[in-house]
């Protein structure tokens, strides 16, 4: 995945400070006029997901849950709809408005780096509204799949992924060259897709990869989804406390050495 982001200059407006919670929504609103701008980008990051749901469904090597392949794939594509939009997606843009100076403008008004970085993760979650309405419409469309399990977990699960998923690219594109974001995002998100989980089991990995997957973020947000979004099953307490430890972390690091320039 690429990014040809296009420099839109930022103008902080009134001298006077905003209060905070106004600048982050401002921000946002920037945020999304930007990912309109970035039309093809957006489409690959919607289109991808769903291209991989109906791929892997087709082959029939997932494994059954509850009687149906779709209720382990369903989960498992959703949680890399989140890695690519966050990660992927989010980091390589803001890694490009990095190089053009587009953040040195923003370094320049009252918006901090915290600011920002919530600005950008609430844009990611508005897209996810579509990638989750996507995905679902397409699994009930053509498996029959119907809902189960919690949703309100589920919601729970999806948000400390973004933030998670957010603040990893986001971390990496305000520390990293732009071209090694870029490299960076996608050969990460190749290895969580091959290791998250979501596509093939972690019991048919290797026993030390599988171990090492189990504490990784994106096997525990597709276990934590796996288990949100399917009913008869325990309640996911390691994979949300890996979760919620991975968010805080990443988080943490992305506010503390992100670079306006």
């Amino acid at each position: 995945m690429e990014s040809n982001t296009t420099s839109i200059e930022y103008r902080p407006g009134s001298s006077t400070a905003a209060a905070p919670v106004q600048q982050i929504l401002r921000q946002t609103l920037f945020e999304l006029l930007l990912t309109l701008r970035r039309g093809e980008n957006i489409l690959v990051t919607l289109l991808v997901p769903v291209a991989l749901l109906i791929f892997f469904a087709s082959l029939n090597i997932a494994p059954a849950v509850n009687g149906s392949a779709i209720n382990f794939l369903l989960p498992g594509i959703l949680a890399l709809a989140i890695i690519a939009a966050g990660m992927v997606n989010l980091g390589i843009a803001t890694a490009y408005e990095r190089y053009y100076g587009v953040l040195k403008r923003l370094g320049s008004s009252p918006l901090s780096r915290g600011g920002l970085i919530m600005a950008k993760v609430i844009s990611i979650l508005l897209l996810e509204i579509i990638q989750v309405l996507l995905l679902v419409g397409v699994a009930v469309a053509l498996y029959g799949w119907r809902p189960a399990g919690s949703a309100g977990l589920a919601l729970l699960v999806i948000a400390l992924g973004t933030v998670t998923f957010s603040a990893l690219g986001l971390a990496m594109a305000g520390a990293l060259r732009a071209e090694l974001t870029l490299g960076g995002a996608n050969a990460l998100f190749l290895l969580f897709m091959l290791i998250g989980g979501g596509i093939l089991p972690l019991d048919h990995l290797p026993g030390p990869l599988a171990d090492v997957a189990q504490i990784l973020p994106a096997a525990a947000l597709t276990q934590a989804l796996q288990a949100s979004m399917t009913s008869g099953t325990a309640f996911p307490t390691f994979p949300l406390i890996t979760l919620a430890v991975w968010a805080i972390i990443i988080l943490l690091v992305a506010i503390r050495t992100f670079k306006w320039e």
